[in-house]
């Protein structure tokens, strides 16, 4: 796990290392064990390094392949790499150190950029090829590792992090208005456009080539997910055992590693099964769990801390494990540090996995994660039985994306955008931006309710999923850890895709019955069973109290303390005449928002998140202001 950079001047101009190394101080965070650059003509890569696997000096990059063709930058952990390393062997290739990246290196060489598609892991790579004098850029098939870029028609910088962008001597910072916009809609990008102008994500299992020619940046996809073809042959049973037997092995896997590996250990399934079975394959597994401080939390938020059955678990596997307790004013501190990782604002509250990746740092470096297996296994019901009964395909996507307008309807974008923004932007670009989703994949169908829900879970893994990972992969590396997902790996994500509705989600012929103009939140909440066939398969390893448990997102008690303690915080933040965001976000309205919140009115926690990030983003990176 590392921070990757590199400069590509179309011109032939040569780039300096002195400015190489400033963009990669930027993300020193991402690798404190080692450095390296490699700066040859026109062409600059850097490295900063976590070492995971072969912690010694051989497995410093930028890597040169043996016969001098390749040369890479590389940030990920393929899980496979001793089984491409032994067929490589067998080719005639020799290696003189046991990391993943050597094997990435004479790959490229054997196979060419055809390669990357045989990789097994969570990777970014850029390669430049010496003798064709091109850069290959490569991301991995569900986008664990990101991978930014900014082309300008005579210069392509790549990084992990927008920071080193932001260091280029001709990159200057400005707000893209449809990427703000994009975000005020769902809270998430579901385009691979970033709020920097001109710096964009490279998409999931896509590769680019770029030489001296390139008048523009051609995006080849190599991968994608496909839940429409499920084995309807599949019995329940048969489901069960090989998610298992997958399980088990994805697990088995993802313990590579030449130092410490440990996992968090919420009160849920996921992670809990994670847990159950890594366990097994250290003899002191560490665990970490965050809780909060419940003492002025009301409601639903009363059952957020999920630390007693985080506890139960830890006593059941006989993990070491560690606690971390957050309360109301944790928020204050670790804000502008959490905005000033994230920098590609996404989904959710997100300082609880700052706190918790801080905690797991102190004990390991590699920490086990358990998303994923919702959106592969139908873990959000109420979400798909809101379009189960949709006739056709206009009225999918009508239903559906009422529900993704997450925070600001686009009735309401007039009155929250300043004129400067709403003169600059299409109102009805985000409706058609999550129609794209749906449209670029030729084999969905619309006709059926199955199809509605392998439609709903497509949309999410392509959408919800690499926010939660983007956000997960930031803010651990923020304090120099990695993070690893086995529920994602190609064979378990292979099977789980073939898998019936049926099997996942287990009162479908009930949901037929329902008339939608009855009480329909009450139905939907009976019937949010979800991810059937995963729970039987994980009964084998974990309490049936937890197989059992209701969903719960990681989430703090926000609703609470935004009217209590944090109350004051967030108007002085958002309503004062040095607010940052004013420029773009109406004063105004976010005055409304927050006094509807504080009066109970509505539930305004995500919307008022999401304008505390901006705010802390126009702070830091449009003024410079230091954390």
């Amino acid at each position: 796990m590392c921070g990757i950079v590199g400069v590509l001047n179309l011109n032939q101009e040569p780039f300096t290392s002195s400015n190489l190394k400033k963009m990669a101080a930027t993300m020193a965070h991402r690798g404190p064990d080692g450095e390296g650059y490699f700066v040859e003509d026109y062409i600059a890569l850097g490295h900063k390094r976590l070492a995971i696997i072969d912690t010694s000096d051989r497995g410093t990059q930028p890597m040169t392949s043996k016969d001098g063709k390749w040369v890479i930058t590389f940030n990920g952990c393929i899980y496979n790499f001793l089984e491409l390393k032994q067929k490589l062997r067998s080719l005639g290739h020799t290696f003189i150190s046991t990391t993943d990246t050597e094997v990435i290196a004479e790959g490229l060489s054997e196979y060419g950029p055809s390669f990357f598609e045989e990789l097994n892991g969570m990777f970014a790579i850029g390669a430049w090829n010496r003798e064709e004098k091109a850069l290959y850029l490569s991301r991995d098939r569900f986008g664990v590792k990101p991978l930014y870029y900014w082309f300008n028609g005579k210069t392509l910088a790549f990084a992990s992090e927008i920071k080193a962008i932001v260091a280029h001597p001709d990159y200057q910072v400005k707000v893209n208005s449809g990427a703000l916009n994009e975000y005020f809609t769902f809270q998430n990008m579901f385009t691979y456009r970033t709020l920097f102008d001109g710096v964009t994500m490279l998409p999931p299992a896509n590769t680019v080539r770029v030489d001296k020619n390139s008048t523009f940046v051609k995006h080849h996809s190599w991968w994608d997910y496909d839940f429409s073809e499920p084995d309807d042959s599949m019995t329940f049973e048969e489901a069960k055992e090989e998610t298992e037997r997958l399980f088990k092995q994805a697990v088995a896997r993802q313990m590579v590693a030449d130092v410490p590996v440990g996992s968090y250990l919420s009160g849920g399934m996921d992670s809990g099964s994670i847990a159950a079975i890594a366990s097994g394959h250290v003899e002191r597994l560490c665990t970490f769990t965050c809780g909060f401080d419940m003492s002025e939390v009301t409601g639903v938020e009363a059952n957020y801390d999920e630390r007693r059955d985080a506890e139960l678990m830890a006593n059941h596997f006989k993990t070491e494990h560690y606690e971390q307790v957050m309360n109301a004013g944790d928020i204050k501190w670790s804000l502008p540090r959490v905005v000033h990782h994230l920098e590609d604002l996404r989904v959710g509250m997100s300082y609880p996995n700052y706190y918790i990746s801080r905690l797991a740092s102190k004990f390991v470096k590699v920490a086990l994660q358990g998303t994923g297996g919702d959106e592969l296994y139908g873990g959000y019901p109420w979400r798909y039985y809101r379009i189960f009964n949709s006739l056709n395909q206009e009225q999918f996507f009508e239903n559906y994306y009422g529900f993704w307008q997450r925070l600001v309807p686009d009735s309401h974008k007039e009155r929250l955008f300043g004129g400067d923004v709403l003169n600059s932007i299409n109102l009805s670009e985000p409706r058609d931006i999550f129609e794209r989703v749906f449209t670029f994949n030729k084999k969905l169908r619309y006709d059926r309710p199955e199809e509605h829900i392998q439609n709903s879970l497509y949309f999410e893994i392509k959408t919800f999923l690499p926010g939660l990972l983007l956000v997960g992969d930031k803010l651990a590396m923020a304090n120099g850890l990695e993070e690893r997902f086995p529920f994602l790996d190609n064979d378990l994500v292979a099977f789980a895709q073939k898998i019936p509705v049926r099997h996942k989600l287990g009162n479908l012929e009930e949901m037929k019955k329902i008339d939608e103009n009855t009480q329909m939140k009450k139905r939907y909440r009976e019937f949010s069973d979800g991810k059937n066939v995963l729970r039987k398969a994980m009964l084998d390893f974990i309490p049936e109290k937890i197989v059992n448990r209701k969903k719960q997102g990681f989430s703090a008690p926000d609703e609470s303390w935004y009217r209590g303690e944090n109350a004051n915080y967030i108007k002085e933040l958002l309503l004062n005449k040095k607010t940052a965001s004013s420029e773009f976000i109406n004063p105004k309205y976010v005055s409304e928002i927050i006094d509807e919140h504080v009066n109970q009115k509505v539930n305004h926690r995500l919307l008022i998140w999401s304008f505390l990030n901006f705010e802390w983003w126009c702070k830091i990176f449009l003024n410079n202001e230091k954390i």
